[in-house]
């Protein structure tokens, strides 16, 4: 059982899909196996991390900027990939460090997640996008 869900962004941020992705579990009647979450570009990211306080998200994006800032500032002489503007390589870097693809167990039917643990699209271009999530699920 596949879907695809599609989450526009506006900027880089951090977008809880969480719950698009549980609705969907209870949809399909899934039991027991293993949830495959994957996203179609190179640009953005998927993360599980703390959904409870939103500093969180904030001091991860913050952090994508230090260690990837655009490709104007000074530090970022060295790029040589520039064609989509000042973000463009950067964004890739930081698509480098950050997983495309998550492996969720499903125990009854609902993701094994932490208590404060959320599935995250991470949006690293300036631009809006509308973003391809695969969302796969295999009985086991």
């Amino acid at each position: 059982m596949k879907t695809v869900l599609t989450i526009a962004t506006h900027g880089p941020a951090c977008h809880e899909i969480t719950r698009e992705i549980a609705g969907w579990l209870r949809q399909v009647g899934a039991g027991e196996g293993v949830l495959t979450v994957f996203v179609r570009h190179t640009s953005c990211s998927l993360l599980i991390q703390e959904n409870a306080d939103p500093d969180v998200q904030r001091d991860l994006l913050g952090w994508l900027d230090r260690i990837a800032p655009p490709a104007d500032h000074p530090s970022m002489a060295w790029l040589t990939h520039r064609a989509e503007g000042p973000d463009d390589m950067p964004v890739h870097l930081k698509a480098a460090v950050l997983p495309v693809s998550l492996s969720i167990p499903v125990v009854d039917g609902r993701m094994a997640l932490g208590t404060w643990q959320g599935i995250y699209l991470v949006e690293h271009r300036h631009a809006p996008h509308r973003r391809e999530v695969l969302v796969k699920f295999q009985a086991g």
